[in-house]
């Protein structure tokens, strides 16, 4: 049996909800410490975990990191054009940042180890423990030491009064930050079932959505968004203000089949509508402003970004490198882009910036400013070691 402080990363959710009765019962801490980290996720959801750390932990944090999780980890991802096979992350990149304020309250209550509610299933728990182990910490997580179900759970807080949302007959997991809202479990761990649209709380139905287009104009500084439709707005309230625009619009869900880090497949639904338009918005400006060679291996540095943060190793000194390059390529990459949304799709209608690479002069077909009979001494060079193999071919 374990002795001393814990401090347990919280939601309020089933998983950590139940873990502290466990970490009583079954582990034998002496003094559990609850932390609650607000990323954005619904009001209610932080008032729900804070009155419940408060009476069933024996001390409760909650910490507001919503600006730090904005400025230093999603406008990063929209710089690397962070996407996961082919999703917007918004678990992944909050992650990272939820255990670094839960290892600053262990520091500060000399905790003697750190607990979670992670399954053995998931990334999360990956994401959790790097962290935590990076600080000198051992870890305590029930859900994958005692190898439990979620039925197991949802009867185990019922036996032990723990207030629990999740019940037998509509067992979804939900978590949701500003960025991205993440749905599973119950019947959508069967990769054929149709999600119902209770599921969704961001989007509308794209078939529901209206039947006239609606335009948003996006600008960037160095990569980051700093106004929509012609009002500067600080990072939340940007992205809080386009959520409301593009889901109305039915935009920014997916259905898809992901791999996890430990090479299991799963079923997930996402919602982010404003991820979704802010990402085609500054991968096309960066097609205006980079060049040709920047973007054929920034493509390359953001894939290998993605993965990086997908897995949430933040702190791997490849890492730190890549947002370095990617940094450099963004301090040109400012302008605004215009986009059209309607009925689920994204479209972009125009583009502008200050520091373009484009000239409509010397590409215009009306322009004599290029002499075009220039370009025939590159032709008779271009493709010349393939003509040399296909000459080869027809001896």
């Amino acid at each position: 049996m374990e002795k001393g402080k814990v401090v347990l990363a919280f939601s309020g959710g089933l998983d950590t909800s139940i873990c502290i009765p466990l970490l009583r019962e079954h582990y034998g801490f002496d003094e559990i410490i609850t932390v609650a980290v607000d990323v954005g996720q619904p009001e209610a959801d932080i008032t729900r975990a804070t009155e419940k750390g408060r009476k069933l932990a024996d001390k409760h944090y909650t910490i507001d990191a919503r600006e730090k999780f904005v400025t230093d980890y999603i406008f990063p991802s929209i710089k690397a054009n962070g996407s996961y096979e082919g999703y917007p992350m918004g678990t992944a990149l909050a992650r990272p940042l939820i255990a670094e304020e839960i290892v600053k309250v262990a520091e500060k209550e000399g905790a003697s180890k750190i607990a979670h509610g992670c399954t053995g299933r998931g990334n999360d728990q990956l994401r959790f423990d790097f962290i935590f182990r990076s600080a000198g910490y051992d870890i305590v997580a029930p859900m994958r030491e005692m190898n439990l179900t979620r039925e197991w759970e949802i009867c185990y807080a019922q036996e032990h009064n723990v207030p629990v949302t999740v019940a037998k007959d509509k067992p979804y997991s939900i978590d949701e930050n500003f960025w991205s809202r993440s749905i599973e479990g119950g019947n959508l761990e069967d990769p054929a079932f149709h999600p119902p649209e209770e599921i969704y709380a961001w989007t509308v139905s794209p078939k529901d959505a209206p039947d006239v287009m609606e335009e948003v104009r996006i600008e960037f500084e160095q990569g980051v968004p700093v106004a929509l439709n012609g009002k500067r707005l600080p990072g939340i309230a940007l992205i809080q203000e386009l959520n409301q625009i593009a889901g109305r619009n039915g935009v920014g869900r997916n259905d898809m089949i992901e791999d996890r880090v430990l090479g299991l497949k799963a079923r997930e639904n996402y919602e982010h509508p404003a991820a979704t338009v802010l990402l085609a918005a500054h991968r096309d400006l960066e097609h205006l402003v980079l060049t040709r060679s920047e973007l054929a291996f920034k493509h390359i540095v953001d894939d290998k970004w993605s993965e990086l943060a997908y897995m949430g190793l933040v702190h791997e000194p490849l890492f730190y490198a890549l947002n370095a390059f990617i940094d450099k390529t963004q301090e040109r990459a400012s302008g605004f882009v215009d986009l059209g949304l309607y009925k689920g799709s994204v479209r972009v209608l125009g583009r502008s910036s200050d520091l373009a690479l484009y000239s409509d002069d010397l590409v215009s077909f009306d322009s004599t400013t290029i002499d075009q009979n220039h370009a025939v001494g590159f032709s008779n060079y271009f493709g010349l070691q393939a003509r040399l193999f296909q000459n080869l071919k027809r001896r």
